[in-house]
């Protein structure tokens, strides 16, 4: 689904779902440690954020806001959980960098990439199931 076709829908209970949009490196750093343990209550979350980030509870909320106010988490009665997939947002931002920087060009992309690069036979394997199964 493209951006313009997921802009205006209502996600469950009135809110507006994540429109796309690349994610800063601070909100998918908290967005990771999301997926990997909610729910979650907030003040765990504050917790882990300390631990593994190095953030001070106020960055950790000021930053968990804004993932709010992007629909992409909830947090009702201090326990958060994510509205969106890690998965969809991986995709996301996938394209994004194939279109910034390949002109939207998957051969350029796999070129670059693979650009001074050996894959073991089981990397070149998957790929090549992957790609059987995207041919139309």
């Amino acid at each position: 689904m493209g951006m313009e076709e997921n802009a205006g829908r209502q996600a469950e209970g009135g809110q507006k779902e994540w429109e796309g949009g690349k994610l800063f490196d601070g909100e998918y750093r908290l967005m990771d440690l999301i997926w990997d343990n909610e729910p979650i209550r907030s003040m765990e979350l504050v917790r882990l954020c300390e631990k593994r980030l190095g953030w001070k509870k106020s960055t950790c909320f000021t930053v968990l806001k804004k993932l709010s106010q992007r629909n992409l988490v909830r947090n009702q009665e201090a326990v958060v959980t994510a509205l969106i997939k890690r998965e969809e947002v991986q995709k996301r931002e996938s394209e994004i960098v194939v279109d910034k920087n390949f002109g939207g060009s998957l051969p350029a992309f796999v070129t670059a990439f693979l650009s001074g690069r050996k894959l073991t036979k089981k990397e070149a394997d998957e790929i090549r199931e992957m790609i059987e199964k995207a041919v139309r």
